[in-house]
């Protein structure tokens, strides 16, 4: 049996309606369901368009501007330069999938203590000390090889498609008109 997605309607006085508890919510709430993996669609009441990635844009823009953010403003702008271009789909893919492999490595090491020290939350919460006091500078020459490693692939990846595009395109005459010198 599959989980029936949690309707959320916002109005058009920007309030947001949880269709599951019959109340109005706030962000706040929304992220709430997003921490604990419930699976929701936010819609326009009137119009029926899902807002879903809308809301949790939102939601990033208060952490983002709440506490310490994650994106850089290089980064962002970074980013908003690859709107139109012909790698922002690509680009979106491999965003995704180095998220979903820093979640699993984070889980792996989440799950480590657990195995030896089981539910106890106090000998969970020692062992995190220890580990992030002694283990800080290898983790972080582990994720700068980690980006390092990334960078290379999104170059070697760059790089196979220029040499694909020049092959395709081979044949093709370009420069002035009558302009044959190559």
């Amino acid at each position: 049996m599959t989980e029936q997605v949690r309707l959320i309607k916002k109005y058009p006085n920007r309030r947001l309606y949880d269709t599951k508890t019959s109340a109005y919510i706030t962000l706040g709430d929304v992220k709430e369901l997003v921490l604990k993996f419930e699976n929701f669609k936010v819609v326009d009441a009137k119009s029926g368009d899902d807002l879903t990635r809308s809301i949790l844009l939102q939601i990033i823009l208060e952490e983002e501007t709440g506490g310490v953010p994650i994106f850089s403003t290089e980064l962002l702008g970074q980013m908003i330069r690859f709107y139109g271009n012909a790698m922002q789909g690509m680009l979106g893919k491999y965003l995704e999938n180095n998220i979903k492999i820093f979640v699993e490595f984070q889980q792996k090491l989440q799950d480590q203590p657990r195995s030896m020290y089981g539910e106890n939350p106090q000998m969970q919460t020692d062992f995190w000390a220890q580990f992030l006091n002694f283990q800080q500078p290898a983790m972080q020459s582990m994720m700068s090889a980690y980006m390092d490693q990334s960078k290379k692939m999104f170059q070697q990846m760059q790089d196979q498609i220029q040499s694909q595009t020049r092959n395709m395109f081979t044949g093709v005459p370009y420069g002035p008109a009558g302009d044959d010198k190559q």
